[in-house]
């Protein structure tokens, strides 16, 4: 028996969501369905709501400081949930993960530094290394045609000849949905330490683990990765909050985080906000039944899409991912330019997905599905998927 319904379907027009009102800019038109953006169009846990409209209650809304509660509740959830032991010392927040990423470029690097990520990967770890002045050090996943998997070798490669002062990892890999093995982390963090690479590891989709399987986080895979590892995560993709911007940041090595929370600190940085720190807490303290329910339905929507493929578009393979709510097409097989590609899902499915090119330039042939919407939606843009294919790619092409 299930307690939250996320079959429902809710508007979200009017509501300043990018993932609705973003449409025009990102991709010219308004009349498809929005599956790009890494967020939910499911109702927000009620405790959380109910936490923020009890302090909104309050006519004062003057500055504030976050309480130990706050702290606790990050803490109890690594540890509940993924078996990671975090001090209150080890610990701080930061104003988005993105946010996070860019400020440990702008401290651990300077301008002309090489800084390695490991495409096709989330578009913004190149957008803040180019945009600060550094220089991207590519160490591309290798792909068989069906799996991916990391190129320790190339990484070694890329280390020795770039000589990035850091490396940006995402752990689980968006846009594939990787969890990384312990024993490939370890690697990671063996060959950065001893290169004197400072490791920053996105592990936003850390809660969102699919098939029962565990999230591994980096900075508890081994003591080469405590050394040099600076993990960030938020509650923000677990339960549907990203517009409370309510990110934390962890650093096990003393002496990597003094000086950097330090910086932070006096730079105002890392001082939480009331708003974030309130829907974080009800989320890590009371949301927990509402993400295993979550969790359930989106598996059942990557069992849907994953047998609809292979019914109805067997041209089209998905890259079945171990955690979160994104799902990695493979159109290549269409033999369509990636232009092309996209023309035909915007124009003629009417759905709008992630470019698999914004990832980088291994993504050509691919495009990102956001599942995480009531079924109905996403059986209807797949449905439309369908004949698009059907009806606007040449038979050769098949």
């Amino acid at each position: 028996m299930t307690k939250y319904n996320f079959d429902r379907l809710i508007d979200r027009h009017g509501t300043c969501a990018v993932k609705y009102e973003g449409l025009d800019q990102m991709f010219g038109r308004h009349d498809v369905t929005p599956l790009w953006i890494a967020d939910l169009d499911f109702a927000v846990c009620p405790d959380i709501t109910a936490a923020l409209l009890h302090r909104l209650e309050h006519p004062v809304l003057g500055y504030s400081a976050a309480p130990d509660s706050y702290w606790d509740s990050i803490i109890d959830w690594q540890n509940r949930r993924h078996g990671m032991k975090v001090a209150r010392e080890e610990l701080a927040f930061i104003p988005g993960v993105v946010k996070g990423i860019a400020l440990a470029v702008n401290y651990f690097t300077s301008r002309g530094d090489a800084v390695a990520i490991q495409p096709p990967v989330y578009h913004p770890f190149r957008a803040v290394i180019e945009g600060n002045g550094r220089v991207v050090a590519e160490n591309p996943l290798l792909f068989d045609g069906k799996n991916y998997t990391m190129d320790i070798d190339g990484l070694r490669r890329v280390i020795a000849e770039t000589k990035p002062k850091l490396m940006i990892l995402c752990n689980p890999h968006n846009p594939i949905g990787l969890q990384w093995s312990r024993e490939t982390l370890a690697e990671v963090g063996r060959i950065c330490s001893e290169a004197g690479v400072t490791v920053v590891s996105d592990e936003i989709h850390g809660d969102l683990m699919l098939g029962g399987r565990k999230h591994i986080p980096f900075c508890d895979a081994s003591d080469d990765c405590r050394r040099c590892g600076v993990m960030l995560g938020a509650p923000s993709k677990t339960f549907n909050i990203p517009g409370l911007v309510s990110s934390w940041m962890v650093i096990k090595n003393p002496e990597l985080r003094r000086d950097f929370y330090h910086w932070l600190e006096v730079n105002e940085f890392s001082a939480p906000v009331l708003i974030s720190t309130i829907g974080a807490e009800a989320a890590y303290t009371h949301g927990e039944a509402w993400l295993n329910e979550m969790l359930a339905y989106i598996e059942s929507n990557i069992e849907f899409t994953e047998q609809f493929l292979e019914r109805e578009l067997p041209q089209v393979r998905m890259v079945r991912p171990e955690a979160s709510f994104l799902v990695w097409l493979d159109f290549t097989d269409l033999h369509l330019d990636q232009p092309r590609l996209m023309d035909m899902l915007i124009s003629e499915a009417h759905v709008a997905l992630n470019d698999g090119a914004m990832f980088g330039r291994q993504g050509s042939g691919f495009a990102r599905l956001n599942v995480g919407t009531p079924r109905a939606v996403l059986a209807d843009a797949l449905a439309h998927i369908a004949d698009a294919v059907r009806h606007h790619v040449t038979p050769t092409a098949l």
